[in-house]
């Protein structure tokens, strides 16, 4: 055995080697191990460890915190101790006393078959490759026709103690073997070496591949159904678009789900095909599969030519029957040691013509469970192609989706932020108090879109917020009708829909009545007053065809109640903007959702609107230097506290979380106290 600097080094690069290409396994799915001697801190005397990927870890960025730490004295003396297949589950209890030190991160439940395995280096990989062998129906003699006795096929059984056991027998039985085919699960294999490890393991995945690309059939899926082929993609996009809030109101009748849009190749080819229907109906086989994206998605049966209205009504059939049906499949297999129930909504939904819609708690598990229905769809491929799809029955899938160590590793699971599973929508968003807002809201956990008239400053702020599950950005005129109704399109098909509307985008002209141009009334009022009826009447059939409640949020101003000087046009539209808000509160509030606005004043440092000019034109009005604007504006205020950017975020924040949940029509003012703007 190596020494233990070397061996954890080694196994790091191999399992980022192996994580990073999607033909190998999915995201967070296998595990690697490598055993070495480290120093007993105790006795000073040797001691044979082995380093083991760490429940729920992810191989492609996997690091060293990520591995867990046993004993192998300890781990294999467990066989001695072991009850039966029948009470396996409570071996997973006595890893914890195998542990090294601390352990590192918590022991998955596949570390049996790396521990007891009589091999230096094992791997435990989901290629789709090798699931193809694995839930082919003759998949035993395709391994022993494409592998030789290099590979072994062991029948499906549940991940555990006796998986490790029965492989750990394979291993000493087969002396030239070097990995297993796992029926309807995936691939082990071993080596003496890191290197060999790993390259078994590429060679029993590429082995597959190469096979089923040789000896397949052409069209493993069946032959293209007229009118089930792929939309043209502008077409596709904006009916995509149109049955996303649909669709997410689908899956989120039992918990509000972030979605995922993917019109990938794959993915249209395999929704034109005859095969689509029989197929989709069997499931998923891999357990990593299946967790992820259900035993089975929601397929609508229409053509791609069927038009919205019929396909949203069809959309909802179809979801009472799906519910109905997972009803059925739970009752069928639970007992009264079962976890409760855990939703019936699906979290794949496949349109044909269009593409695939998948949920999840954030847009990252949303995005991830659409990759492994992508994964389920190239396993279907390769096993229909040499021979006939058969997944693992519905009672084992039950025992993996409510298996008593499932459930208690969704309860380790932390406590969601209070924005989590909501998707805001914030105009203006680029600088200032809009990206205040927007930055404020990813941070409490929703995903944001980040609206702004310039689409690259618009992106920049998004990438400043985090990731592509978190932020993205898009252009917005919110003067113009189409391009709201763009910027509402791109994201619902960005994270799924909207819950949270910010109408923050605006600019200032200060000029007195008779200085005041009508092009400068129109241009205010295009941007503030029309644009925010434009994005809020966008919004709002989102909203409302989602059924998720929702809020609408109004960046207004103290201008708007109070009559200052030289201000005529901008403050008349925020005053429109204020009366907005009681309207539309008014008016949807029989949809559960909220309508409140916000008054600030004196945002001086970190304003958009003060660079741009405003803040030397107010300077100049009150007489005061402009770089001392914001200290005037706080020193008149009750507070005598300068008002910024964060604080309009945090009165968003706020406003739309839960504490007040029963409130709309409202406006709060952020001002630090001016009298004269007292809302009476």
């Amino acid at each position: 055995m190596e020494a233990m600097s070397d061996t954890r080094a080694e196994l790091v690069g191999r399992s980022n080697r192996l994580g990073s290409d999607p033909k190998n396994t999915n995201y967070a799915g296998g595990n690697t191990s490598a055993k070495g001697v480290d120093t007993d801190p105790v006795t000073g005397e040797p001691v044979e460890l082995i380093w083991v990927k760490g429940s729920g870890g992810d191989l492609g960025t996997l690091t060293e915190a990520g591995l867990a730490v046993l004993r192998l004295d300890r781990f294999r003396a467990l066989q001695n101790v072991y009850p039966g297949i029948d009470r396996e589950d409570e071996m997973v209890a006595a890893f914890d006393y195998c542990l090294h030190g601390k352990g590192g991160a918590a022991p998955s439940i596949d570390t049996s078959m790396h521990a007891l395995v009589d091999a230096d280096h094992v791997d435990h990989l989901h290629p789709d490759s090798g699931i193809a062998i694995a839930t082919a129906a003759d998949g035993e003699a395709l391994t022993a026709t494409i592998f030789g006795d290099k590979v072994v096929w062991v029948p499906w059984r549940r991940p555990g103690f006796q998986l490790g056991l029965d492989i750990a027998a394979i291993k000493r039985d087969n002396p030239d073997a070097v990995g297993c085919i796992l029926g309807g699960h995936g691939i082990t294999a071993w080596g003496d070496t890191s290197e060999e490890c790993e390259k078994n393991s590429l060679w029993i995945i590429d082995t597959a591949a190469a096979y089923i690309a040789e000896h397949g059939v052409a069209e493993p899926f069946g032959a293209v159904v007229p009118g089930y082929e792929a939309l043209p993609e502008a077409e596709r996009h904006a009916k995509a678009a149109a049955l996303a809030p649909t669709i997410r109101g689908i899956a989120s009748r039992d918990k509000v789900m972030v979605g995922d849009y993917n019109d990938s190749p794959e993915v249209l080819e395999f929704l034109s095909r005859e095969k689509l229907l029989p197929l989709a109906e069997l499931g998923t086989s891999c357990p990593d599969h299946f967790l992820r994206t259900k035993v089975k998605p929601m397929v609508l049966d229409l053509p791609a030519s069927a038009g919205i209205e019929e396909s949203i009504a069809r959309l909802k059939e179809l979801h009472e029957l799906y519910r109905a049906d997972y009803q059925a499949y739970y009752d069928a297999h639970a007992d009264a040691s079962s976890p409760a129930i855990r939703g019936a909504d699906p979290l794949i939904v496949l349109v044909p013509g269009v593409g695939m819609f998948s949920y999840g708690a954030n847009k990252q598990t949303a995005r991830v469970a659409g990759e492994f229905y992508r994964n389920a769809i190239n396993v279907m491929r390769g096993a229909e192609a040499l021979s006939t799809y058969t997944p693992i029955s519905d009672e084992e899938k039950f025992r993996i989706e409510y298996w008593a160590l499932e459930e208690a590793k969704l309860q380790r699971m932390p406590k969601p932020k209070t924005h989590q599973g909501r998707i805001a929508f914030v105009t203006g968003a680029a600088s200032g108090i809009g990206k205040a807002i927007a930055t404020r809201l990813a941070a409490e956990g929703a995903c944001v879109v980040v609206a702004d008239l310039d689409l690259e400053k618009a992106q920049a702020a998004a990438a400043e917020i985090g990731n592509a599950d978190v932020a993205v950005g898009v252009a917005a005129n919110v003067a113009d009708a189409a391009a709201v109704q763009a910027a509402l399109d791109a994201a619902v098909l960005a994270f799924g829909g909207v819950d949270l509307v910010v109408n923050n985008a605006g600019l200032s002209i200060a000029k007195t009545l008779l200085e005041t141009t009508e092009a400068d009334w129109d241009l205010l009022h295009d941007v503030m007053s029309k644009g925010s009826f434009l994005v809020s009447r966008a919004a709002a059939s989102v909203l409302i065809e989602q059924g998720l409640g929702g809020d609408i949020v109004y960046i207004s101003s103290k201008n708007s109640v109070f009559a200052g000087p030289k201000n005529i046009a901008y403050s008349a539209t925020k005053a429109d903007q204020a009366h907005q808000v009681r309207l539309l509160a008014a008016e949807l509030g029989e949809f559960g959702v909220r309508v409140n606005g916000i008054n600030p004043d004196g945002v001086v440092r970190g304003s958009g609107i003060f660079s741009s000019g405003w803040g030397a034109d107010r300077a100049k009005t009150y007489g005061v230097k402009e770089e001392d604007l914001g200290q005037f504006y706080a020193d008149r205020t009750l507070l005598k506290r300068e008002v910024v950017p964060e604080s309009v975020a945090d009165a968003v924040f706020v406003l739309t979380g839960p504490e007040l949940s029963r409130t709309t029509g409202v406006h709060i003012p952020v001002d630090s106290g001016v009298a004269a703007a007292f809302l009476r």
